[in-house]
């Protein structure tokens, strides 16, 4: 367990630029302090003792904010950023060196028993105030956009925005868990064509009435001439016609 710890502690400095020395990572991160309460309590909990996990998960959760059931599996190098209002299941499994941000939980979807809450693989981004609902599984290096709801399994290497959650990015590039902050945005993407198509069909319907105008102009001039027909032209074929009847 202490190697565990270790990790939890050096990654914050790795994941946090606001992070300066030990001490005060050590006194005022209450992610880290949620874990060690939870790695005491998950020991306990593996042992089958009562009460005393869930007691020592409720002392962290009131003086850290977060709440993480002692029956959960979490990985080594987890670093829980602020952390305000994250809940973790009974039955949730996180993997190791993922990233989880104030507001999410990681919760299930019902009263069923048995796996109930979702697995998480290795350097798993969650946004803030992200819900991760169910026995999912989420595949590693997978980010998952702030405020998003995930009801469904994920494969690994994708990014995953909206509510409900959807796969709006595929690759097999590790990213820099640091960049979750450039999602791309996948509503604005749709707008942004819709926008772009409604200015197309504008243009269209301007030339078309451009040259719908033409035509009838032409025609307005056009409509005099066969109206009133070319007099002299009458008067020529009506003089022959007498000339032709004195004959």
């Amino acid at each position: 367990m202490f190697k565990t710890l270790l990790a939890d502690f050096r990654i914050i400095f790795e994941r946090d630029p606001a992070a300066r020395n030990w001490l005060e990572v050590l006194t005022c991160y209450p992610g880290l302090q949620a874990l060690v309460f939870h790695r005491v309590a998950h020991s306990l909990y593996s042992l089958k003792l009562p009460f005393f996990p869930r007691f020592i998960s409720h002392i962290g959760r009131f003086l850290t904010g977060i709440e993480i059931h002692p029956g959960a599996v979490i990985g080594e190098g987890v670093f829980i950023d602020h952390g305000m209002g994250v809940v973790i299941g009974e039955t949730a499994i996180v993997g190791n060196y993922c990233l989880i941000y104030q507001g999410v939980t990681l919760g299930g979807t019902g009263k069923e028993s048995g796996k109930r809450h979702p697995t998480l693989g290795d350097n798993v981004v969650i946004g803030g105030g992200a819900k991760v609902l169910g026995n999912i599984n989420i595949g590693s290096n997978v980010r998952i956009g702030a405020s998003s709801v995930v009801l469904r399994d994920v494969p690994s290497d994708c990014t995953v925005v909206g509510i409900p959650g959807r796969v709006v990015y595929r690759s097999g590039v590790k990213v820099n868990p640091l960049e979750h902050g450039s999602l791309p945005d996948s509503e604005a993407k749709v707008i942004r064509a819709l926008v772009d198509r409604i200015d197309a069909l504008e243009e269209q319907l301007e030339s078309l009435q451009g040259k719908l105008s033409q035509s009838v102009l032409v025609k307005s001039h056009a409509a005099p001439s066969l109206s009133h027909p070319d007099h002299s032209l009458q008067d020529r074929a009506i003089q022959a016609f007498l000339d032709s009847s004195e004959i």
